[in-house]
């Protein structure tokens, strides 16, 4: 078997899909995408294809240590993420050749479902509310918000007593076994978060996601040390080695490592098994399209320190089947590949030109905020 072609499309609201074909008629389906950067992702997944026209894609280990490794500069959002499409692809087209699903090759479900959670949010106290109420009658029993825009480096007592009151609200509205995420989006600072999220210890979050920035390791486990929330991180982290710091400096309970970004399905699977060595649970990122959230839930399936799995799109509009919550989960796919079918048909109606880009935030100054 042969890969003839590398096929990209963009896909609203924000998605590059990918289309891998071989010579002997089987696709595979990957999702390629740094929100914001459409086309240098696809442009990196074109230039990826002059090694990879003309290989056996079911020797997915040895391209993805030839596109990793190979080349003088390596890792980083676009190259990484393009490769994490790629892989996801080669997945997809080996299962389908063996007629069984990925997370089958990958040791078989520990589980029989998934739990997922849902994104709230609004302008006030009552949008929240309602926000939230609509997650648990759609069967949701995890929540996770962002509950504020831009942050100064140290914010007055005003701004911690709004965002403590927002939070207790809706802790209120859906109750005690509802898990609750929040998501400080890197927007604070160390100093400020160590503050704010002992202010909101009492509403009990699942976890508190970035902190402040990735980039600093130190400044996160010291925020880590400060309380007893379980911090989260992750998903602007790539590769086993970006993880490996986060672990051995024990600044986060919870990892949220991307499959589009990060490298991959069988590359996050290693990050779950360092994560296991270290007592650390996964929670993978997925604000992504529903191939991204297929290649999620075949991890998901087969790895023992699984905690929650993020989603945004369930495949209304993209797949023949979408995927079904029920009781707050997703059965584990048992279809081969990654478990889904694109209905191209309808995905004709998605496509767009890919200039998408994520709004730019500012201080009350003027200068610019953390995104």
């Amino acid at each position: 078997m042969k890969i003839t072609k590398l096929e990209t499309f963009f896909v609203r609201p924000r998605w590059v899909f990918l289309k891998m074909h071989t010579d002997e008629g089987i696709t595979g389906w990957g999702e390629p995408i740094v929100e914001g950067w459409s086309h240098t992702v696809a442009a990196a997944v074109q230039e990826m294809g002059r090694y990879l026209l003309g290989q056996d894609p079911r020797r997915i280990e040895h391209h993805w240590q030839a596109l990793y490794r190979g080349a003088f500069y390596r890792g980083g959002p676009v190259l990484t993420s393009a490769l994490s499409g790629i892989e996801q692809a080669m997945w997809d087209i080996t299962g389908k050749w063996l007629d069984v699903p990925v997370y089958q090759l990958l040791g078989g479900a520990v589980r029989d479902r998934v739990r997922v959670y849902a994104h709230v949010g609004g302008t006030g106290v009552d949008e929240y509310i309602s926000s939230a109420h609509g997650a648990v009658e759609r069967g949701f029993t995890a929540i996770k918000t962002s509950p504020f825009g831009a942050v100064r480096f140290i914010e007055d007592s005003d701004f911690v007593e709004r965002t403590v009151a927002r939070i207790a609200a809706l802790r209120d509205a859906v109750g005690r076994t509802v898990d609750i995420g929040i998501d400080f989006h890197g927007r604070v600072s160390p100093a400020m978060a160590i503050r704010l999220i002992r202010a909101l210890e009492l509403s009990h979050p699942m976890f508190v996601e970035e902190p402040c920035l990735p980039e600093n390791v130190d400044a996160m486990a010291e925020i880590a040390r400060s309380t007893t929330v379980p911090i989260a991180t992750g998903e602007r982290v790539f590769t086993k080695w970006g993880f490996r710091e986060i672990l051995e400096k024990r600044a986060a309970a919870v990892l949220q490592p991307d499959l589009s970004h990060a490298g991959g399905i069988f590359e996050v699977r290693k990050i779950a098994a360092m994560a296991e060595s270290y007592y650390v649970a996964l929670a993978p990122h997925c604000p992504l399209g529903p191939i991204s959230l297929a290649a999620c839930l075949q991890l998901d399936a087969c790895i023992p320190n699984f905690l929650c799995q993020e989603q945004v799109c369930l495949g209304e509009g993209y797949l023949k089947q979408p995927f079904v919550v029920s009781e707050g989960h997703i059965d584990v796919p048992t279809g081969p590949g990654l478990g889904i079918e694109v209905d191209e048909d309808a995905l004709s109606d998605q496509l767009y030109d890919g200039n998408w880009e994520n709004p730019r935030l500012r201080h009350e100054d003027g200068s610019v905020a953390d995104w």
